[in-house]
């Protein structure tokens, strides 16, 4: 798997177009994978039917996760139901997501669910980036999860950077 500039260039002409700075999971999943790193099957769905259909594609237990530029920790909103194993699970899954999403953060844009595969149990991580003003992009890799915020185990580092840098960050 290779890298693809012209589908990383895409996912960040989308988010850029529509003014925001931060890429939705859908997205950061799109443009990780067109940078040649393997993760498990997402894909948006729209409405329960497509989440139902989705699921039915993908195999059972599946993940859902609400979808909206303004969500960003998910599970503090009841925006991610986890182990779905059935068609009927899901369609209560996703009803019950969008609904406590928009109790939630009533303004929130709600552009769907996100379905996706069950990964298998490991440890739970964070990636980012941000622009520095002195320095330039700064990617962050970390320990994931509801206590990324509280824990904050994180490393830091200018990119690009090599297998060296990339290692250093996974034992930090």
């Amino acid at each position: 798997m290779g890298c693809n500039p012209v589908a990383i260039a895409d996912v960040v002409s989308a988010a850029r177009r529509e003014g925001r700075t931060v890429l939705t999971e859908v997205e950061s999943k799109e443009f990780i994978q067109a940078s040649g790193i393997p993760l498990v099957q997402a894909r948006l769905a729209t409405s329960q039917r497509e989440a139902v259909a989705l699921a039915g594609e993908m195999g059972f237990p599946v993940a859902l996760k609400i979808v909206s530029p303004e969500i960003i920790h998910k599970s503090d909103v009841g925006g991610v139901k986890l182990g779905l194993k059935s068609q009927a699970e899901v369609r209560r899954a996703y009803s019950e997501i969008v609904s406590a999403a928009r109790v939630s953060n009533p303004a929130a844009h709600i552009l769907g669910v996100s379905v996706q595969a069950m990964a298998t149990p490991g440890v739970e991580v964070i990636l980012g980036m941000t622009p520095d003003p002195q320095f330039g992009p700064v990617l962050m890799f970390g320990l994931g999860g509801v206590m990324v915020e509280v824990l904050k185990d994180v490393a830091f580092r200018l990119v690009p950077l090599n297998r060296y840098d990339a290692r250093q960050m996974v034992r930090e």
